[in-house]
């Protein structure tokens, strides 16, 4: 075992030994290679039918909602049931379980990046984006809601106006527009800063003058240089830790909307802690949901490993 080590042959080594970690990606492959790799399907490779099967689907699924908010608009809230006090109404269950279910994409990057885990780079692009899309889609309920979501951000964003109405503090859906609208911000600074030397890679390797003057754009000048790199994770690590406790919040907050209410059954101590604990339970599904699939679909096996 030892003359392995030695050798580098990392096939015969016993993983299960203290201090020998299985290795990141598969046998074979470079920082070149690995660019290459993750780069060509963006840049070189035409989009698949596969791709485009699973892109139709989704449209017919955003039509859908599209369909059954004008149905919504025309007949009005009262088709949700929220004039029963005891249940939850379909649009909380949706806002909250969407929400509790996908927003901890950016814990699960930034915990393993404050411990350090190089796996982490295998999963945390799309466990990034997967809160963001999360937060966007959630977000439109609270709107919805409303039955007049034309006036909600009047009465829900707290701006400066001629007649001196303000939101209710006291509310607890005012805390979520706070709550939310924070993390939001600083889950999308977290994976923009940590996606710039992926887009100058992208910039680098363009051919299409359009995708090079794109791709420029938002790589914001990087040049891969130790200050570009000393600067990039000491923002990076500054964000993972924000992001941290933000996510803590957002659900505690998110509980709020329930437990501060008066109906029983609602009015609970134990919701914070358990909306939190559901979310990184959850969150570690979804983030499940979208890995296999992706490993399969773009031959990613050598990346997303067994290992991680």
């Amino acid at each position: 075992m030892a003359d392995d080590k030695k050798s580098g042959n990392t096939a015969l080594l016993d993983y299960s030994e203290p201090g020998v970690s299985p290795p990141v990606i598969g046998p074979g492959y470079d920082f070149g290679r690995v660019t290459d790799k993750i780069a060509n399907p963006v840049l070189t490779k035409r989009t698949p039918w596969s791709w485009i099967f699973g892109f139709l689907i989704a449209f017919s699924i955003m039509n859908a909602l599209l369909g059954a908010v004008t149905y919504l608009f025309l007949k009005g809230t009262g088709i949700w049931g929220i004039n029963i006090p005891v249940g939850w109404a379909s649009p909380s269950s949706t806002l909250y379980g969407g929400s509790v279910s996908d927003t901890p994409g950016t814990l699960i990057s930034a915990i393993l990046l404050l411990f350090k885990q190089s796996w982490r780079t295998s999963i945390n692009r799309f466990a990034e984006a997967m809160t963001l899309f999360a937060v966007m889609c959630a977000g439109l309920f609270p709107l919805i809601h409303t039955g007049r979501p034309w006036l909600a951000a009047y009465w829900l964003l707290p701006y400066p106006n001629t007649m001196s109405v303000w939101p209710q503090f006291r509310s607890p859906l005012i805390w979520d527009v706070f709550a939310v609208s924070t993390y939001f911000t600083v889950s999308l600074l977290f994976w923009y800063t940590g996606l710039i030397p992926d887009v100058a890679s992208f910039r680098d390797k363009a051919k299409n003058p359009f995708a090079k003057f794109f791709y420029g754009v938002l790589s914001m000048g990087w040049r891969g240089s130790v200050r570009h790199w000393h600067r990039y994770e000491y923002a990076y690590i500054l964000l993972a830790g924000l992001s941290t406790p933000l996510v803590l919040s957002v659900h505690t907050v998110v509980s709020w909307d329930f437990a501060v209410s008066v109906i029983p059954g609602w009015h609970a101590t134990i919701f914070p802690p358990y909306f939190v604990a559901g979310a990184i339970y959850s969150g570690f599904a979804m983030v499940l949901t979208l890995a296999i699939p992706i490993r399969e679909a773009y031959n990613m096996k050598d990346f997303i490993t067994d290992a991680t």
